[in-house]
């Protein structure tokens, strides 16, 4: 569904002769889409930072109480001190910058560690998951409130307001080209996911984490190693959301120019705000479902579909209006029962606590399930 969005999108902008996500919306449905759009695009990248400050703080705490000396009443053992130590000295600084091309020497060692994150999470697979008993009904496919699931994977997958961009840097921005670029790159992002939701939940079953780092124990230096290769990343993620939400907000009241003073204020503004939130909130989980969700939801599967829908001048019975209502039907479900359900049913979660199988490490049990 990611995929042929990202393909609409396109065609879209196409027939209404727009060359950006902001321009199509405004010109298919007025200033009251343009707000909307324009709404969505700042909570999604705004509520990331979120997560990006609370996974820094559960996984860099854990980082360095592997240090000799460093006890649990350290300082370093703190999350509200580390979330506010790397925003001061790592993402404030970073975030700064005006022109996002100097980021992208900092999104290539991202790419780089997430390769690295992905080895560990595979070598603890093979390694640490018999020492994990097996939670009750762990292969059940799916309960009740499994499109909760859909609203983190539309997180991780949506990449539409870029999608733009790239379609123009392209030597010859034809569908065509555009069609095979988004094949390989959707195709690509979801071996890379299924392969990390695989060993995940393979190794931990329904005790998995909305943080799966959360998982592992304390003196797991494998882990530790995986953990700070984590923070690290989300580290230099966190400012290309940063600048995200920063363009939105000039978009729209400074007409998309920024004065230096102003370029600061509203950058400090952000980022205070976000910080802020992360260190009241803790939990992962619940702030990945609702993004996806409230933000990434319509963003990918509405939002497209719907201004393709009321551009095509093809007849109603047209594969690509018959497969656009399709999608836009299941966005507005997802987005609805998963805002529902996300509500009624919050995931739950053990933020940083020692999980109970690293005491029983010594002990095993028939089967590899836990007794009654």
């Amino acid at each position: 569904l990611t995929d042929y969005s990202i393909i609409l999108l396109i065609k879209g902008g196409n027939l209404s002769s727009t060359k950006s996500y902001q321009e199509l919306v405004r010109k298919t449905y007025g200033l009251v889409g343009y707000l909307i759009l324009s709404t969505l695009q700042f909570l999604y990248p705004f509520i990331a930072m979120i997560s990006y400050n609370i996974i820094t703080g559960d996984t860099l705490t854990k980082v360095f109480q592997r240090i000799p000396g460093v006890g649990p009443d350290n300082v370093l053992t703190d999350r509200h001190f580390i979330i506010l130590l790397t925003t001061v000295i790592f993402t404030l600084p970073i975030s700064l910058y005006r022109d996002i091309a100097k980021l992208g020497k900092v999104s290539l060692i991202s790419l780089i560690l997430t390769v690295v994150i992905l080895i560990v999470v595979m070598v603890r697979t093979v390694t640490f998951s018999p020492q994990v008993p097996k939670s009750e009904n762990a292969w059940i496919f799916a309960k009740s409130n499994a499109v909760q699931a859909v609203g983190v994977m539309s997180f991780a997958f949506i990449c539409n307001h870029n999608s733009f961009l790239i379609y123009g840097s392209l030597e010859e921005p034809t569908l065509k080209n555009w069609s095979r670029v988004t094949h390989v790159s959707v195709s690509l992002a979801v071996v890379i996911s299924v392969v990390f939701a695989a060993c995940g939940y393979m190794t931990f079953t329904g005790y998995t984490e909305g943080d799966i780092f959360e998982n592992y124990c304390r003196d797991d230096n494998l882990a530790t190693f995986g953990r700070f290769c984590y923070g690290v990343t989300v580290i230099l993620t966190f400012p290309l959301e940063c600048f995200v939400t920063r363009e939105v907000i000039a978009n729209v009241f400074f007409h998309g120019n920024l004065s230096t003073v102003f370029h600061i204020v509203v950058t400090v503004v952000i980022i205070a705000v976000a910080t802020g939130v992360s260190l009241v909130y803790d939990c992962l989980g619940i702030v990945l479902e609702l993004n996806g969700v409230l933000s990434a939801t319509p963003l990918v599967f509405i939002i497209p579909t719907a201004c393709y829908l009321r551009l095509s001048k093809e007849r109603w019975n047209h594969s690509d209006n018959l497969i656009s209502c399709l999608i836009l039907a299941v966005g507005v479900l997802v987005m609805t029962t998963g805002f529902v359900l996300t509500i009624l049913h919050p995931q739950e979660c053990s933020h940083g606590k020692e999980m109970f199988y690293c005491f029983l490490s010594n002990i095993s049990f028939p089967n590899g399930t836990l007794p009654p």
